[in-house]
């Protein structure tokens, strides 16, 4: 026979309970009312409840592509850049071992020509950028703002506090699989070489994404983007496009070999003056700054094949600047030189990248 507790040893044990829950709602309440504190009240609550607003309306706007694509209403050059996108798709999958999952598979037309306005900051006196940290996914050196007054203000106020800042638009992004990426309209302006490199670019995101390393994130997908792209022409025949991926890769080797050296050379100014020489560290980098600009206007652009006149004399220079283009070309020649090992099979060195990268990992946990 199982023993039966006594009446004060069960009033016990409803008190205890009753005591419980009331804990477990008084907790529930206030967890509640903080994260209504965090998202209404402090700075990166009203920036992450924004985006996931302007998140929201991307995604319920979605419209399946290839239902785009058979109505015979939808505009003839969207029709075609919509094609374009799910060839592009099934060859990262089938040719690349891509994971495509759900992204673009759909299509949200904006209201706005523009995505999203990103603002980087550097230290004006080392190469070093600024980082927001977000939850979940970790630090990002970059911020994104779908409220352009609201970028504009964050990049004013960080130039007031000394550091040099670069904005610019993005039309494209990824949520790492978090949610099914559509296509925005905003991406499909772009020519059809730009898309299809973009589309690459964004599903090896998807397909792997190394915590806390924005370089070599973005690195490595600006080679499958630019490389990828030239297979994917090359399999559909199109010569004239197949030629001008390849331009695009070549701009992509020239530029960032361009970025590194300059970077290299401001380093080696800074870590000949000490860090309390703050005049004396921004004119000595501004020296090698003037310099690359000579290299860059009378070596580099006379190579370039796919930038506008004028662009090298235009873009400028500074340490947001030269930090922000390196996060998306930072060594490229190493990626290309496993393509090149891996005989130009681009599938074989996608997977090589990832699988060394997962190795170095493994031996620095140790």
């Amino acid at each position: 026979m199982i023993p039966q507790p006594s009446g004060r040893r069960q009033d016990l044990r409803r008190y205890l309970a009753t005591q419980w829950r009331r804990l477990l709602t008084r907790l529930g309440a206030a967890s509640a009312v903080l994260l209504t504190v965090f998202l209404g009240l402090t700075p990166m609550g009203c920036y992450i409840s924004r985006a996931a607003y302007e998140e929201a309306k991307i995604l319920a706007r979605r419209q399946p592509i290839p239902r785009l694509v058979a109505r015979e209403s939808t505009d003839p050059v969207l029709r075609a850049k919509l094609s374009l996108v799910l060839e592009a798709r099934q060859f990262a999958v089938d040719s690349l071992a891509l994971k495509a999952e759900e992204s673009f598979t759909t299509f949200s037309q904006l209201d706005r020509d523009t995505l999203v306005l990103v603002v980087s900051a550097a230290y004006r006196d080392r190469l070093e950028r600024k980082t927001w940290w977000f939850p979940v996914v970790g630090r990002f050196p970059y911020k994104g703002f779908f409220d352009f007054t609201e970028a504009r203000r964050t990049a004013e106020a960080l130039r007031n506090d000394g550091f040099d800042v670069t904005v610019g638009p993005s039309s494209a992004f990824s949520t790492l699989g978090w949610f099914n990426d559509p296509l925005v309209s905003t991406t499909v302006k772009a020519d059809s070489v730009t898309l299809v490199n973009t589309v690459l670019h964004e599903l090896l995101h998807t397909t792997f994404f190394a915590k806390g390393q924005v370089s070599f994130n973005e690195s490595f997908a600006t080679f499958v983007g630019g490389r990828g792209a030239e297979h994917f022409f090359r399999a559909k025949g199109d010569s004239t496009l197949l030629r001008r991926a390849q331009d695009d890769w070549h701009d992509d080797l020239l530029l960032g070999a361009f970025w590194e050296r300059t970077a290299t050379e401001i380093d080696s100014v800074f870590a000949t003056l000490p860090d309390s020489a703050l005049a004396q560290r921004i004119a000595a980098r501004d020296t090698v700054y003037a310099r690359a600009r000579r290299r860059l206007v009378d070596s580099v652009g006379p190579q370039l094949r796919t930038y506008p006149v004028g662009w090298v004399e235009r873009v400028p220079l500074n340490n947001a600047v030269l930090m922000s283009r390196r996060v998306y070309a930072e060594r490229l020649d190493r990626f290309d030189s496993v393509y090149v090992a891996s005989g130009g099979n681009i599938r074989e060195a996608i997977a090589r990248v990832i699988r060394t990268h997962k190795d170095s990992v493994a031996r620095q946990d140790r």
